[in-house]
């Protein structure tokens, strides 16, 4: 049983930086993990994944703003948000998988004005 708890969301105006934090109940150092984003009206959508041995992907719409990063010593998982623009705005979700099984935190809300 993993659980995930995020951190850092807030508002921010166009251009701007954010950090977002994971903290995970258990160890997550074999675990994949994930933030995703849903803006209202939209699907949730995927932002970064990262794998157990620190391999990154990212969204297009993403990619040389924002950086994910793990420190698996402490259980944690970040979101580094650079040059952040108002269509960034969503609540941003922390996603781990064991085997099967997704889990979920309950998102940080990110508002970026314009």
């Amino acid at each position: 049983q993993v659980q995930l708890v995020e951190s850092g969301g807030g508002l921010v105006q166009t251009g701007g930086s954010l950090r977002l934090s994971c903290a995970a109940s258990g160890t997550i150092f074999r675990l994949p993990m994930a933030w995703f984003r849903q803006a209202p009206g939209h699907k949730r959508e995927l932002v970064a994944d990262i794998t157990s041995d620190g391999k990154t992907n990212y969204a297009d719409s993403v990619k040389g703003r924002f950086t994910i990063s793990r420190e698996n010593a402490k259980n944690l998982v970040y979101l580094q948000m650079n040059s952040l623009k108002p269509e960034d705005t969503a609540v941003y979700y922390c996603r781990g998988v064991l085997s099967t099984t997704e889990y979920w935190g309950q998102g940080t809300q990110v508002t970026v004005s314009s």
